[in-house]
């Protein structure tokens, strides 16, 4: 019978979908521990497996992960002196083998996780005692000491958790690590130091970076931290705290092929006043996210107050564009083809999608055997509005008729076949023998670029950029739109998730208008947001032009009713409010306008193009 009674600090991380490995911990003597111990989540069942090899340091406070069968851990606290393990190791699970230990980062209370063939560690303190705000990773690919094929794609298996409150000085401070109970031994009379024992420097290229400062970059000395990989990017969940005011929570996220900080709401819409959150983890496939709390007595959250875990916040991480685990690798941005190596800037698309956009849009006598004509509008063709849209736009239960003189966009030659496996609207429409049926032909009142754009991810799977589709957000506005229409909803969240993460002044306003017709109230909220802090380059954009009178009156209308606009020198004084995209710094004040309220504060401002980041 294993006794895991009053063990702390340990890690517990999902392995195979059904296992729980704990490793490590502090018990109940204050005793480092470096033993493993399996949980089966089927049969509730503990148990213990024989390990082979050098044994690591017990140690607690650590992070833990999982990848391709080996579980890496990643520094702690061990020793009577507590002082912080700089070291990297991994376990073998196939053959339960430890490694020997490599040199890596002196962490503790950390997050650890994989993203592209690369070990990341992000957060928790190090020798200075202060909350890191520097990000380290370390390329596991084509290293034989790891014993990583170089050919191997990667995506994130698993993820370790931690909370991160702000210590007090010449204190530990009381953390939580993905599966421990919370309780921080030895923290609070003991001096902490870093250890001094010579070891080999990982194999594999280390890499580091320092974020100083930035309108978007969240203060880690401040409110409680937790910190989570989803899709590609790190969460940072900033929750109240007595070192942090409500209305400066937040949830922002680093885009780890671009390594910029984004905002992506505010604290007070996912966190009620009157609670203190605790603990935190997040679904396997990086959708869903729960912190775990209480309410706090009286006007500030004291850290002497009894821990009764009686709340749970469930959070819904798509609404806020996060595309999941296992649908991230579909998304290539132009960052991406740049900074990340595991992707290919030639094609985003898997292969059999390589294959049919090969044969897309050819005509049959070039040999594609395509079999049905697609048309749209013309691209010069402008509705004037959505509503007046509905005027000319079939529902989808509907066919389409054109007189024959209808002027309409060139043909776009696509396979029946591909359509009805892809599009269930196609499906329902030419299994009912409707006119599309008997003419081979459909047309979807839709711009042409807008159309093409969209056949072409029914072919690939991908809305990533191209050379000829997808290049531009309007056209991927568009296709929110379509997604919206037809019951879409992975290429919605594909549509989403670039719109938020690419979104810039020349398609802000269009960006607004899309959201708005389709009901994407994040996303909507978002543009809206960019559009007030970026007012006087987005009133000279062609988007901005292009809405409608109403539409212009409603966007005008987010301004705050004690609104007003600045320019010039009085813009230097203001700093970047609502999602963090400031525009006050003395490089961009000339030729731009920042709405402001009668509410916000006069501070120096931080420039939105510049993110603080320090390369190591």
């Amino acid at each position: 019978m294993l006794d895991l009674t009053d063990e702390a600090g340990h890690s517990a991380t999902l392995y195979q979908g059904e296992k729980l490995l704990v490793y490590g911990g502090e018990n109940e003597h204050r005793e480092y521990l470096s033993d493993i111990v399996i949980l089966d989540l089927k049969s509730l069942h503990w148990t213990q497996p024989d390990v082979r090899g050098p044994i690591p340091k017990g140690r607690a406070r650590h992070a833990s992960v999982i990848y391709e069968d080996k579980l890496f851990v990643v520094g702690g606290l061990t020793g009577e002196t507590n002082y912080i393990l700089d070291d990297i190791c991994y376990l073998d699970l196939k053959t339960w083998t430890w490694s020997k230990c490599w040199s890596f980062v002196p962490r503790f209370d950390h997050t650890a996780w994989i993203w592209g063939g690369r070990l990341w560690v992000f957060g928790g303190l190090g020798p200075d005692m202060e909350r890191s705000t520097e990000i380290w990773w370390l390329d596991l690919k084509g290293s034989p000491s790891f014993g990583m094929a170089s050919s191997q794609a990667a995506t994130s298996t698993s993820s370790s958790l931690n909370r991160s409150p702000a210590p007090q000085m010449g204190t530990l401070g009381n953390s939580q690590h993905y599966g421990s109970s919370g309780y921080a031994a030895n923290s609070g009379s003991v001096q902490v130091r870093s250890s001094r024992k010579e070891k080999p420097t990982a194999p594999g290229a280390i890499s580091s970076l320092k974020f100083l400062s930035g309108p978007h970059v969240p203060v880690q000395a401040s409110g409680m931290h937790f910190h989570a990989y989803s899709s590609g990017t790190l969460l940072d969940f900033v929750t109240p705290a007595g070192t942090i005011r409500s209305s400066d929570c937040n949830l922002s996220s680093l885009e780890l092929d671009s390594l910029r900080w984004q905002r992506l709401v505010e604290g007070p819409e996912l966190f009620d006043v009157g609670y203190r959150w605790l603990y935190c983890t997040i679904s396997e496939d990086g959708t869903k996210a729960w912190l775990l709390g209480s309410p706090f007595i009286g006007d500030t959250i004291s850290p002497n107050q009894d821990v009764q875990l009686s709340e749970v916040l469930s959070m819904d991480l798509k609404k806020y564009g996060m595309l999941g685990n296992d649908l991230v690798h579909e998304t290539v941005s132009e960052q991406s083809r740049i900074l990340a190596s595991e992707h290919t800037a030639s094609s985003p698309s898997h292969s059999l999608g390589i294959d049919l956009a090969a044969v897309f849009d050819q005509s049959p006598e070039s040999g594609s055997m395509s079999d049905f004509i697609i048309t749209a509008n013309q691209d010069d063709f402008e509705l004037i509005d959505a509503e007046e849209a509905g005027a000319f736009r079939a529902s989808p239960s509907q066919s389409e008729y054109l007189p024959e003189n209808a002027a309409t966009s060139p043909p776009i030659h696509v396979h029946k076949i591909i359509l009805q496996a892809r599009w269930p609207h196609f499906k329902r429409l030419y299994n009912a023998k409707m006119a599309e049926f008997h003419n081979q032909k459909m047309h979807i009142p839709e711009p042409y670029a807008v159309v093409r754009a969209f056949l072409y991810y029914l072919y690939t799977d991908s809305i990533a950029p191209h050379r000829v589709y997808c290049s531009d957000l309007t056209e991927v506005a568009g296709m929110l739109v379509m997604a919206n229409l037809y019951d879409m909803p992975k290429l919605r969240l594909l549509c989403v998730h670039r719109l938020s993460r690419e979104l810039d002044v020349e398609h802000a306003a269009i960006v607004w208008e899309r959201a708005s017709r389709t009901n994407e109230e994040w996303l909507k909220k978002r543009a809206a947001s960019f559009c007030m802090m970026h007012w006087g380059r987005l009133v000279r954009t062609d988007g901005f032009r292009s809405l409608s009178q109403h539409r212009l009156i409603e966007l005008c209308e987010q301004v705050d009713t004690e609104g007003r606009v600045i320019g010039g020198e009085e813009l230097e004084g203001f700093g970047g409010g609502g999602f963090g995209y400031g525009v006050g710094s003395r490089k961009q004040r000339h030729g731009s306008a920042h709405i402001a309220t009668a509410s916000e504060d006069i501070e120096d401002g931080e420039g939105d193009e510049d993110d603080g980041m320090e390369l190591n």
